[in-house]
């Protein structure tokens, strides 16, 4: 098909309701005999037409019947069997109104028939009338629609002449706008990575992994003269599919599917818009096509031509560009749903026929790894100490000084301030990484949002304590502990929902145990702490007698403890550069 009728196509079926035609009133396909329905025809035809007879002469009636599997919906059509291209010829009457209708094509009444309703059916009878100017060749096409997304199109049917007119040879069949359906071979064991870096441009995650595992991910091109060979393999309930792109975003990009559809693979292309369903092409430009599916793992394979001018949607493969591997599941009939972990992503713009390259790819945009781990910093080790050196230390540090004040307010203030310096830097990298507000993420930006607020207003509310002897004094402490306390429980349940976004892809469930991990090695430290100042306390002087008893905790008794509270911070202090070591190599392997 030429391009300026490929475009009409497309126009119309944009234009089509996404159901398909349930009515089967499907006039705006009677040229293509595409039904629009975002995916690519199946392969071998599991459904025949039937005549009656091979001759025909102007005003006779030959019975034509479409047969096999049960099919919802079908569009029938005579047409010159030397000129696939052309329009519907005759007219048709029909055997059963019930299950079948008559259309108009290129203005010929009754020149196409179509199904009434998506019941199911395994044969349909019809006539075809032939028409005075009929040419001497005239072949039948059928368009059948098992369910939705499993269709074949310009199924090929018998040819019948005029008499003393020799049937054309070989027999015609569809034209190469008709013949989107590819031959497809099934490849005999796994792939490879001998060769990568060396012949071929590799993509495998986890790195240098082997392409024959069942968690490997791998993509490989290499260049042959003016084509590229690419294969693709992966564990999948469903579908692979990667995409090459000018950028770390999903829209406008060139992609390519695999999609398991019964046991069967369906390798088509595809364009991005943005995070909507793929706009599957109408028309392969893919060769040499093969699969494999076993130990679950999907394997496909084929070959592009670098440059492909007539298609629209296809880049030239001599480019740089992002390179993106996706999987997800995929439902009866073949219909893939949003993958529900972030894609692979290239760290930069890559040329696939340029030097051979065996490379990996991150499944967490940079921005959002910073934003874990400028988060995890603050509140999960910075925070925690200086809560901790607040709460327990002052009798220990109260005749050290720093600055002219006491040392463990210095390092209290010290510690805090960093926070809100790193929760605000980190507050603002997911908005520069989505370019606004996301609505994907759930609950997680919006307690973000809580937690940077109270972030904000504890140090412009410690800027107004009053003196240590003043009234209000007892007052603004409750405030200030309530509202760091509220600050760090908000915190903590904003990173667990964090940690299961697709956006960061860290191990589950093992992300969720190393918090409630750390959250546990947190309580104990500070029930631990707690236990031996009440210990302390009970050693405390006792005033008037047996009857009223003075807690000192600011006093000598407090002092004793001096040794193992230091013991007990250099222990935590350990501990959480431990956790904080062992998260950023976990995030900086995702």
């Amino acid at each position: 098909m030429e391009l300026p009728g490929f475009a009409v196509w497309m126009f119309v079926c944009l234009y089509a309701s996404v159901v398909g035609y349930p009515s089967g009133r499907v006039r705006e396909a009677c040229t293509s005999m595409v039904p629009c329905h975002g995916s690519s025809p199946q392969l071998s035809p599991e459904h025949t037409i039937t005549v009656n007879g091979t001759e025909f002469k102007p005003g006779d009636s030959i019975e034509v019947q479409l047969s096999g599997p049960e099919f919802e919906g079908f569009f029938l059509q005579a047409r010159d069997a030397e000129h696939l291209d052309g329009p519907a010829l005759g007219s048709f009457v029909l055997a059963d109104r019930r299950r079948s209708q008559l259309l108009t094509c290129a203005r010929t009444k009754n020149s196409a028939v179509s199904h009434t309703s998506k019941v199911k059916k395994k044969d349909i009878k019809v006539y075809w009338v032939a028409p005075g100017d009929a040419p001497k060749h005239v072949q039948f096409l059928a368009t059948v629609v098992k369910k939705y997304r499993i269709f074949w199109v310009k199924i090929p049917g018998p040819i019948v002449s005029q008499p003393e007119v020799l049937s054309p040879t070989p027999p015609l069949h569809a034209t190469s706008e008709a013949s989107t359906s590819l031959p497809v071979s099934y490849i005999s064991k796994p792939f490879t990575a001998s060769g990568c870096g060396i012949k071929k441009f590799c993509v495998r995650n986890p790195t240098n992994c082997d392409p024959g595992s069942a968690s490997c991910f791998f993509l490989s091109f290499q260049q042959e003269e003016s084509s590229v060979f690419i294969e693709m393999s992966g564990p999948s309930e469903g579908y692979l599919a990667f995409a090459l792109s000018h950028d770390q975003w999903m829209g406008g990009d060139d992609a390519y599917l695999c999609v398991d559809e019964d046991r069967r693979v369906r390798v088509s292309t595809a364009r991005l818009r943005e995070r909507s369903h793929p706009l599957l092409d109408s028309e392969n430009a893919l060769e040499d096509v093969s699969w494999r599916l076993a130990d679950g793992v999907l394997q496909c394979s084929f070959r592009r031509s670098i440059h492909l001018p007539a298609y629209k949607g296809r880049f030239n493969l001599n480019t740089s560009y992002y390179i993106f591997l996706a999987d997800g599941e995929a439902s009866e009939g073949g219909l893939i749903h949003k993958h529900q972990r972030q894609p692979l992503v290239t760290d930069g713009p890559y040329n696939i026929t340029g030097p051979p390259q065996d490379i990996g790819g991150s499944r967490a945009p940079r921005l959002i790894k910073a934003h874990g781990a400028l988060m995890f910093v603050a509140w999960i080790t910075i925070v925690s100490i200086g809560v901790i050196v607040a709460r327990f230390f002052k009798p220990v540090w109260s005749h050290s000084f720093l600055l002219g004040k006491e040392l463990w307010f210095q390092v209290h203030r010290m510690l805090m301030l960093t926070t809100v310096m790193l929760t605000s830097i980190s507050f603002v990298l997911p908005f520069v990484y989505r370019g606004g507000w996301s609505q994907q993420a759930g609950f997680h930006p919006y307690l973000g949002c809580a937690v940077m607020a109270l972030t904000i207003f504890q140090p412009i509310m410690a800027g107004f304590r009053p003196s240590r002897h003043a009234p209000r004094r007892q007052l603004f402490n409750w405030f200030h502990w309530s509202t760091g306390t509220t600050a760090r429980i908000l915190a903590v349940v904003t990173m667990f929902l964090g940690m299961d976004l697709p956006a960061l892809d860290l191990p589950d469930p093992w992300d969720t145990y190393a918090m409630i991990g750390f959250v546990a090695w947190h309580v104990g430290v500070d029930v631990l702490l707690e236990i031996h100042s009440y210990c302390l306390v009970r050693k405390a002087e006792v005033i008037e007698d047996d009857r009223v008893q003075i807690l000192q905790s600011l006093t000598s008794a407090e002092a004793e403890g001096r040794l193992f509270k230091q013991i007990v911070l250099t222990i935590y202090v350990c501990g959480n550069i431990v956790f904080l070591v062992a998260f950023l190599i976990v995030l900086n392997q995702v």
